[in-house]
């Protein structure tokens, strides 16, 4: 059976496909959105994931629409050089799917899973410093930093330290070793979160830099969508929809605005979205039923305007050690 994304319907809805359209699938991973899209006579799609694991499923949707469908490995923040690449000028919709999918989480030799044993790995694009090399190289305020921000962890100190005093006697090697680590130091309650979820969500998150890829693939789409081109973005957690969020209430002018008790603030640049979704899209209860997974996702969209894009931003996160720095620590 056919992988099915969440908020499909809610995508479709913002995005309207058409006939002669081209759109791009930012996180193609097993081709969800991109046959939905394909079901639209003469539409056009090009995918993007930097997961080889994509490559078998791309393969399939090309043969299975000949002429109307293109892959290219790399990150998604690459568009806009993959899209000239293609000679393409401009693009109708792009979709960004976030996140780690089920079944990256499903293959215990991913190693992003604290609940099967496997390498601690994590690697989107299986290559580069893997969440062994983050674990057992940075000092103990940057782990303690990167489960606090992107894990959002309480315990984020506690843990960081641990790990530093465990891996001085043997390096961590398998996900279950750092998972267990974790429980212990952290504790957690009969029917909570197991307590290894946030520390691993934050490693997973560092690892791949996925936020810096977000902001960097949100200014991408901004460039290359054509006028009233559609811009789709379904989030899992709260970082990821805030960057969302910001991004789009700032392009579509909603940021600095004054008010009675305040004056209005240079709003730079003229509007380059305006919004589709005023708050974020969530899921119904049907889906949430049928798709667990499917419970933290939100949907915000917004349509290109024709004013010109703003100027590119890739703005990190204050007090996280920025992704070249585990660059360092392995070279």
């Amino acid at each position: 059976m056919a992988h099915v994304p969440v908020l499909l319907t809610e995508v479709l809805d913002v995005l309207k496909p058409r006939s002669g359209g081209l759109y791009v699938d930012g996180t193609f991973g097993a081709g969800g959105y991109t046959r939905a899209v394909l079901g639209v006579e003469g539409a056009r799609v090009i995918g993007i994931d930097r997961d080889p694991g994509a490559l078998p499923m791309a393969a399939q949707i090309k043969q299975g629409f000949p002429g109307r469908f293109a892959f290219q490995s790399g990150p998604f923040s690459m568009m806009e050089d993959i899209l000239a690449l293609s000679g393409a000028e401009g693009v109708d919709g792009v979709m960004l799917d976030l996140g780690v999918s089920s079944m990256q989480i499903d293959e215990a030799d991913r190693g992003f899973s604290f609940q099967k044993d496997g390498p601690l790995d994590m690697r989107m694009s299986r290559s580069g410093p893997s969440a062994a090399d983050a674990v057992n190289h940075l000092e103990a305020d940057e782990l303690a930093a990167i489960f606090k921000v992107y894990g959002e962890e309480r315990h984020a100190r506690r843990a960081a330290r641990a790990i530093v005093e465990t891996r001085a006697e043997k390096p961590f090697e398998r996900t279950l070793e750092l998972a267990e680590l974790l429980a212990r130091v952290i504790g957690g309650k009969p029917g909570r979160i197991h307590p290894a979820t946030r520390a691993f969500q934050g490693l997973r998150i560092f690892v791949n830099d996925e936020l810096g890829e977000l902001v960097r693939a949100l200014g991408a789409a901004e460039r290359v969508l054509k006028p009233a081109g559609v811009l789709a973005v379904v989030t899992f957690h709260s970082l990821e929809d805030r960057i969302v969020k910001t991004f789009f209430r700032a392009r579509a002018g909603l940021m600095g605005q004054g008010s009675r008790h305040a004056p209005e603030v240079d709003k730079g640049p003229e509007p380059s979205f305006a919004l589709l979704t005023r708050k974020a899209v969530e899921p119904s209860e049907e889906e949430m039923a049928a798709n667990p997974r499917a419970r933290s996702s939100r949907l915000r969209a917004a349509s290109r305007t024709t004013n010109p894009a703003w100027p590119a931003t890739d703005d990190g996160l204050p007090g996280v050690p920025p992704y070249s720095r585990l660059m360092e620590c392995v070279s």
